[in-house]
């Protein structure tokens, strides 16, 4: 390894440990490797340039984090919970259940984890500690542990960034990302149940059956979103990037025209608090990008792969060793920069050892989302604690149990690909 990467290396490790954000931190870093090398400092702007102008697929982050920002600001929310609560509430720690299947629907139209908490999170935390029923911390504990669900099913912004840096195909990763969020609401949903019923949580008062038609029309139009995604996608209407911008409109009618629960300056603050969020995604692409180009530079890949070549290593080896690395990273670094920045250098070894590239990508972004509650610096954590107050040792001494069953969801699928690829397969998917 140059020197000039270590020194990129060692100054990025630095401007990050000091609390530099993590898009700028690795944009000065890059800056550090140019320069040493003798290289135009003016290459960084060209590379970051040329990169967004080729991915027309980095359109659909803004715009699914418009989408999301619309559904939570309007009614469209307390309308979910209210179905969920009617659908699954009657059950020994229902609000937990609920917690998890209003994760599930939700994240059928935001693609943010951090949506999910900030926005439909919060009001089922104040929905479960309000007269004592659930603890504070158990309560952001699995609304933490449910909402790294929204980034696996579709649609799914870190799974559109792992489609940029690995050419893989958008719409096999959104489907292959269908079965592994159940089966992540499902373990959670278990895990509750069995914290429910040790701890002798409270019955909620079940809402009438006859009710539950009433509740499921008043969702309905929310509920129609993830249709309208995933046949506008996989039908061949349009690209992922025109689906969501459709997600993005379709948010906007529902809430501004058909609920009417949408003012302009309401619509306003959305859009500044969109451009914001996008912005500092686009700052940490922007530094991926010059980074990547750093990396194939220095044929970092190549040497990897190389090096696997010499080593008798089966593929399941591999992913689990990958995989443990990326949970590590995930307790000190947030998901797109994993994704951007770390998995890249995976790719071509994974070709090597003839691993399927959405199977991959699925378990990378299934293990990004774990790494979000992981402490010390799970960021969910963080941001539960933000908008709830709810102090972070509270949540920490609740969360394990959920972060432990979601580590055994994550070896289900390395050990049964099948899992991941088999809805793919099902629309014509090879491999």
């Amino acid at each position: 390894m140059s020197f000039e990467v270590l020194a990129c290396i060692a100054t990025l490790f630095f401007l990050a440990g000091i609390g530099t954000p993590i898009g700028y931190s690795i944009i000065l870093a890059a800056l550090v490797y140019l320069g040493l090398g003798g290289m135009d400092l003016a290459l960084a702007g060209e590379k970051i340039i040329q990169g967004l102008y080729r991915s027309f697929v980095l359109l659909a982050v803004p715009l699914f984090i418009v989408a999301a920002n619309i559904m939570n600001a309007g009614t469209i929310s307390d309308r979910l919970l209210g179905f969920c609560v009617a659908a699954v509430g009657r059950f020994r720690g229902g609000l937990g259940h609920v917690n998890v299947v209003a994760s599930l629907i939700f994240s059928g139209m935001s693609g943010s984890a951090v949506a999910d908490a900030a926005g439909i999170g919060k009001i089922i935390i104040q929905m479960m500690t309000k007269d004592g029923r659930y603890g504070r911390g158990y309560a952001a504990a699995i609304t933490a542990a449910s909402a790294t669900i929204g980034p696996i099913i579709p649609p799914s912004i870190p799974m559109v960034l792992y489609a940029l840096v690995s050419q893989s195909s958008i719409g096999a990763l959104f489907l292959a990302g269908i079965i592994p969020g159940l089966i992540m609401g499902v373990v959670l949903m278990a895990m509750n149940s069995y914290i429910a019923h040790k701890r002798g949580f409270a019955l909620e008062e079940p809402v009438p059956l006859r009710d539950l038609p009433k509740k499921t029309a008043n969702a309905f139009p929310a509920l129609l979103m993830p249709v309208i995604l995933l046949y506008g996608i996989y039908g061949g209407v349009t690209t992922p990037t025109e689906a969501a911008a459709i997600a993005a409109l379709y948010a906007l009618l529902l809430a501004g025209l058909f609920y009417r629960a949408l003012s302009l300056r309401g619509l306003y603050e959305i859009f500044v608090e969109s451009a914001r969020a996008s912005a500092a995604v686009g700052v940490v692409i922007g530094g991926a990008l010059i980074l990547n180009f750093i990396v194939v530079s220095e044929n970092i890949p190549g040497m990897v792969a190389d090096a696997l070549v010499g080593i008798e290593m089966s593929p399941t080896l591999f992913l689990l060793l990958v995989m443990l690395l990326v949970l590590l990273l995930g307790c000190v670094l947030d998901a797109t920069t994993i994704i951007l920045v770390i998995v890249p250098l995976f790719i071509p070894a994974c070709r090597e050892l003839g691993i399927d590239l959405v199977h991959f990508g699925v378990l990378v972004v299934v293990n990004s989302m774990i790494g979000l509650i992981t402490p010390p610096y799970g960021i969910l954590l963080f941001v539960i604690n933000a908008v709830t107050g709810i102090p972070l040792r509270e949540i920490i001494s609740e969360v394990w149990a959920f972060l432990a069953v979601l580590v055994c969801a994550l070896l289900l699928l390395v050990f049964l690909p099948d899992l991941v690829l088999w809805l793919p397969g099902r629309f014509g998917y090879g491999g």
